[in-house]
């Protein structure tokens, strides 16, 4: 069977569907995905909220935030992304305030008599203030949390007499963090509220016959300017970002851009999809993971838009700054063992580049939240033997640490400095280390932050080695000892 029951995971045999081992003649098999958490794992996936506010419009630079929920849902709201923004808008105009999306959010601090006897009027004065502190900003966003959801606070009424009474876009994004399984639930649903809200509803200042929307591309790290950088050498112009140092207004018309690029297949593929069915808009995926990727990628644009011979002087510039320094990271980290657990489409997109362009062994690979045709691609694209995990919880990654020994793990904040305590490095492939990560440069920073970990000296000064079935048996002796200690009383 291609399925694994972890041993950490033998009282709860339902998990086994989500933990998937690839073997060539199982392909037909599909593992569980796209649904609640498990009752008894602890996930370490996002809600529907965070993937609103956390990925979609908190990456937009010229709106100011307003989250209708307790203080602890406003906090996490706040500065948690690494996505900078530049202060110059579409327009030529310079916006007041400096990576404004990453150091503002407001929130309506609701207690206990707003749950009982509603929100709403709160919600209209705390977007009424968010205004007269920050009268620049181009529009305002509320976002709902389980607490609003469940009292039934109606933000879209409003969210609409305020766009009339203070003469801004006022939007509201219905996403309460229990809308659905996951943060995916959350990407979908903001895709919808901007194209139905928002696509369509201003021009921009101008087009040309090169005009494209980036569409899934949140500029972490500078991710944004180092694939806008390639394009515009090429004479390719982005006409519209979704929605990484992106403005308000500019996603408003994205319904003028030429051909859509969709670069996170998982959080953004809803929107392109409603503006090729109502403007006729095409799209393509695209990759610009690692060089030959970022390469096949900058080729077929050329083709599309008859540019061929820019594309290839861009591929030759930029290539040739980093091939040579990148065969020598491949020689220091051929065979080195790794994981990926990602987000959602990272695991897929880095698997092939780091087994072919820099001699890795992909061993496992992970997604919080991706869908059934996320891990066909994963499939697709790891050996034999490799694991696949939906919904990954701490105690599987231990018990991988234990049985792989990776010599490195690309994860999140979450799995970092677990896997630190057991002697394994690991890099944030969420928010980055040292990025960008993307295109030919970014690649080259990936694999001098991989090279980095490993080889780092601190690895052998560590004072003493317990394995991790060692550290378990402690966990449970002491467990056991204190559940004694408890009857004796």
């Amino acid at each position: 069977m291609p399925f694994k029951l972890f041993d950490v995971n033998k009282e709860i045999p339902e998990r086994e569907k989500h933990v998937y081992v690839k073997h060539c003649e199982d392909t037909e098999d599909s593992i569980d995905c796209n649904t609640s958490t498990v009752p008894g794992c602890m996930g370490a996936r996002g809600c529907v909220y965070a993937g609103s506010k956390g990925v979609i419009t908190g990456a937009i630079k010229d709106v100011v935030h307003v989250v209708h929920s307790p203080v602890g849902c406003t906090t996490y709201g706040g500065g948690a992304k690494r996505y900078p923004s530049q202060p110059k808008l579409p327009n030529g105009e310079v916006f007041p305030v400096d990576n404004f999306n990453l150091k503002y959010v407001c929130g309506t601090d609701l207690k206990e008599s707003d749950v009982v006897f509603g929100g709403v009027k709160k919600l209209k004065q705390s977007v009424i203030e968010a205004v007269k502190e920050f009268p620049f900003a181009t529009a305002i966003y509320c976002h709902a949390t389980c607490t609003t959801g469940l009292i039934g606070d109606d933000m879209d009424a409003v969210c609409k007499e305020l766009t009339q009474e203070l003469g801004k876009d006022v939007i509201a994004f219905n996403t309460p963090g229990f809308a659905g399984p996951s943060q995916s639930k959350g990407h979908h649903i903001t895709n919808d509220t901007i194209f139905s809200r928002m696509v369509g509803s201003k021009e921009p200042p101008k087009t040309t016959e090169y005009d494209i929307c980036l569409i899934g591309e949140y500029n972490i790290d500078g991710d944004l300017w180092v694939i806008e950088k390639y394009l515009n050498e090429m004479g390719i112009n982005i006409l519209s970002r979704f929605s990484g140092d992106s403005s308000h207004e500019e996603i408003c018309y994205m319904h003028r851009s030429k051909l859509n690029l969709v670069r996170c297949q998982r959080s953004a593929t809803y929107i392109a999809d409603l503006i090729e069915e109502k403007y006729g808009i095409p799209y393509v995926n695209v990759d610009f993971f690692s060089t030959e990727y970022c390469s096949d990628n900058l080729r077929m644009l050329g083709r599309h838009f008859g540019l061929e011979e820019e594309a290839e002087k861009v591929i030759a510039k930029y290539h040739g700054e980093v091939k040579d320094e990148l065969k020598y990271y491949k020689e220091k980290l051929t065979d080195k063992k790794i994981y990926i657990f990602s987000g959602g489409p990272k695991s897929w997109h880095l698997s092939i580049p780091l087994e072919k362009e820099l001699g890795m062994n992909v061993t496992a690979v992970a997604s919080e939240f991706e869908h059934e045709d996320g891990y066909e691609k994963m499939k697709a694209r790891v050996k034999d033997g490799t694991a696949i995990l939906d919904d990954p919880n701490s105690l599987e990654l231990e018990e991988l640490i234990a049985t792989n020994k990776p010599d490195i793990i690309l994860a999140g904040i979450k799995e970092k400095y677990l896997a630190y305590k057991y002697g394994v490095p690991s890099i944030m492939i969420h928010s980055y280390e040292n990025g960008p990560y993307i295109g030919f440069e970014g690649f080259l920073n990936l694999a001098k932050d991989l090279y980095a970990n490993i080889y780092n000296p601190v690895w052998k000064l560590v004072e003493f080695e317990e394995n991790l079935e060692e550290a378990q048996d402690e966990v449970l002796t002491t467990s056991e000892e204190e559940t004694t200690m408890e009857a004796g009383k």
